[in-house]
């Protein structure tokens, strides 16, 4: 059993998303102490950002012969797409920046739709997985709120690893992670304290829920 780990926060200390995937995956690990974990940190080794348009030019100009280059990002593309179908289950640690998905985690996506495994319009090669998004957010977004709507993340999200990659996905979220060091935000940092509790029980429990989920699909 493989577990796929992708992080995509730009911080090691002080991540909070990097910290509930932690206790997402020592859940797992309680269950599953030597299965094998993937990691991908698009944090802190981000693809270059020219991979996704090194193919499409390609693909637009079958024809020409193919550069270094377009052989590079092709042979990147395969080998991303392999680590995801060879895993059984998957977790992603996925802040919201500037109120949209990172550019490192558009620029990974872009890349697999590259390629038959992700392709839009064909059979996902892992439909029907479990995955866990954790997904956090530095000020609040929720209902009624004067951000409300303006998380472009986790729609995003939805629509690229449920609806076209087809994984049975649960998220867990925090909030008002940037009130401990934000003065204008000291009166939230009550609900920040509990938001961030809540998350890592959450974490716990799926990590946990995860792990017996395939034990028992193995069985």
């Amino acid at each position: 059993m493989t577990l796929y780990r992708l992080d995509a926060s730009i911080r090691t200390e002080g991540s909070v998303s990097r910290a509930v995937a932690d206790t997402v995956q020592a859940g797992w690990r309680a269950q599953h102490p030597d299965a094998p974990i993937t990691r991908r940190d698009l944090g802190l080794d981000p693809l270059p950002a020219d991979t996704w348009s090194t193919i499409i030019g390609a693909m637009m100009n079958p024809a020409a012969e193919p550069s270094p280059a377009v052989a590079g990002a092709t042979e990147l593309a395969a080998s991303l797409a392999d680590e995801m179908v060879a895993a059984d289950a998957f977790l992603f640690a996925i802040p919201l920046y500037n109120y949209g998905v990172p550019a490192s985690v558009k620029t990974w996506a872009d890349t697999l739709i590259t390629t038959p495994a992700f392709a839009p319009g064909g059979p996902s090669a892992i439909a029907g997985r479990p995955g866990i998004l954790v997904t956090v957010r530095g000020g609040g977004y929720a209902p009624g709120t004067p951000r409300e709507g303006w998380d472009h993340n986790t729609p995003y999200l939805r629509r690229l690893l449920v609806d076209m990659w087809g994984l049975d996905l649960e998220i867990v979220e925090a909030e008002l992670t940037l009130a401990e060091v934000t003065p204008a935000m000291a009166e939230l940092r009550g609900l920040a304290a509990e938001s961030l509790a809540n998350a890592h029980s959450t974490a716990a429990l799926s990590g946990k829920a995860l792990a017996e989920r395939l034990a028992a699909s193995a069985a």
